[in-house]
């Protein structure tokens, strides 16, 4: 295997152990909040992953950009649907703002 691939797997091995890690020590009442935040970098993944699609590198590259375009753009409006929904637990009743 080349070297490059085994460091490139050790890296997604290792920032998806780390994530988790940092995702299950959250607080139930910060999960709201903080998913405004991750959205936005949800987003930031996905302009990654057009480039790593359409940069055609190789099939593997444009391959796996695709997967990555699927997921992040699954992640983002997941993302904000649930945001969005939350809100709505907020606001008054009659469909008014603020």
């Amino acid at each position: 295997m080349p070297q490059e691939l085994i460091f490139g797997l050790y890296i997604f091995v290792l920032a998806g152990f780390l994530g988790h890690h940092v995702i299950s020590k959250v607080p139930h009442l910060l999960h709201t909040p903080l998913m405004a935040g991750t959205n936005a970098i949800s987003g930031i993944s996905l302009v990654g992953s057009l480039v790593a699609a359409g940069g055609n590198f190789n099939s593997v590259s444009t391959i796996l950009g695709a997967i990555a375009v699927t997921c992040a753009t699954i992640n983002t409006v997941g993302g904000f649907l649930i945001t969005d929904r939350m809100l709505k637990m907020f606001r008054k009743k009659g469909g008014q703002r603020g």
